[in-house]
């Protein structure tokens, strides 16, 4: 075998993210979880694992936190099959026993039913998922799921929402359940980029699953089938000449000026600037 083979063999995906890669993924990741607050004593999280990259970083980093945190909390790894392939399922436990994350390996027929829809799969197949992982983490006695979502997923959907949606909406670090009592969402990937956990997985050798489904495939026929893709080379463009573009896009949802909007939604009430809007003219 070769030095640098030898080398390859030898990486340790955990403690890369400590040494190589501290200051694109350890670090932002531990500010996030204390910023937002996201893990708290006692907790019991699910961390989900999809089979991508996003979802087994998040893994590592959420056992080594585990091991290093200043108070107690408890993990489970839960991992659905929602109708993969046999070659997709083996590659999602061979990676998970890579990474020593000893999952909960469940199924359900997602793949089943949103192939016989038309309309918006994606849409329900998300919204089955995590159902389903709500379900059963809570059926683990969890009180929390955390999502590989990326600072990357965050900027993108928030100029999707402009561009497409026609609102301004971002995505939030944590949010509680609506549907399942005593249930919350976490995202403890909030700050590290998608450049660094494609960086990661190269560096340490690792390959992982994409949607692994028939409506993925389709989509990449049809470039224009993906609005986030066409919303990626979107940034990618404008950070040819504003390389701090990210930033500012991720820093404008910490920062929002209600008094400047013409009117927004709150707890699912609408509001107008006219509200009140004589009201102050006549307090100055």
């Amino acid at each position: 075998m070769e030095n640098n083979e030898f080398m390859e063999s030898r990486r340790d995906p955990a403690m890369s993210t400590q040494k190589k890669f501290r200051k694109e993924i350890w670090t932002p990741f531990v500010s996030a979880v204390k910023e937002y607050q996201l893990i708290k004593e006692g907790d019991r999280i699910a961390v989900c694992m999809s089979g991508g990259k996003d979802s087994a970083l998040l893994g590592v980093l959420m056992k080594m936190l585990h091991r290093w945190s200043d108070f107690p909390f408890e993990l489970e790894f839960i991992a659905m099959d929602p109708g993969y392939t046999s070659e997709n399922r083996a590659k999602l436990i061979a990676n998970c026993e890579k990474l020593e994350l000893p999952i909960h390996l469940f199924e359900t027929n997602i793949f089943s039913v949103t192939s016989k829809t038309e309309k918006n799969p994606c849409y329900l197949c998300a919204r089955m998922r995590r159902g389903h992982l709500y379900s059963y983490a809570k059926s683990l006695g969890c009180n929390k799921i955390a999502l590989g979502h990326h600072f990357s997923d965050v900027i993108e959907t928030t100029l999707m929402g402009m561009l497409w949606g026609a609102q301004i909406q971002g995505m939030l670090p944590k949010l509680h359940s609506t549907n399942y009592d005593g249930m919350e969402l976490i995202r403890p990937l909030y700050k590290v980029h998608e450049d660094a956990i494609v960086a990661w997985a190269n560096y340490n050798g690792l390959s992982f699953l994409q949607c692994a489904c028939i409506m993925t495939e389709r989509a990449q026929v049809d470039e224009n089938a993906s609005k986030r893709r066409e919303t990626k080379f979107l940034i990618r463009e404008l950070k040819k000449t504003n390389p701090d573009i990210e930033k500012n896009i991720f820093n404008s949802i910490h920062r929002a000026n209600i008094d400047t909007l013409v009117s927004y939604k709150l707890h699912d009430e609408m509001h107008s600037f006219l509200d009140g809007y004589d009201n102050a003219l006549d307090s100055e």
